[in-house]
């Protein structure tokens, strides 16, 4: 092997490396956005992340969906607690 030969093979692993590190950082961004923004299904979240990752991306959208969605809880209470 030629010393370009090495070199194009050192890139490849380079990239196939940055590829695999983004993939799990993808996995793991809609658990901890969750996470930050005290979603009571936090853990859920993290796991469809996972998922998302295990299933090459088909359930990643969701996974975000579902970390950034707010249930309203809060204004529930507040409203059921402003009525009694």
């Amino acid at each position: 092997m030629d010393v370009l030969s090495i070199l194009a093979l050192f890139v490849l692993i380079i990239l196939a490396a940055a590829a695999v590190a983004l993939w799990v950082w993808l996995a793991i961004w809609p658990g901890r956005i969750a996470k930050d923004r005290g979603h009571t299904q936090s853990e859920a979240v993290r796991i469809m992340g996972y998922w998302g990752a295990i299933t090459l991306g088909i359930l990643m959208p969701i996974a975000f969906v579902w970390a950034y969605w707010d249930y309203g809880d809060d204004k529930i209470r507040a409203r059921e607690e402003a009525t009694r």
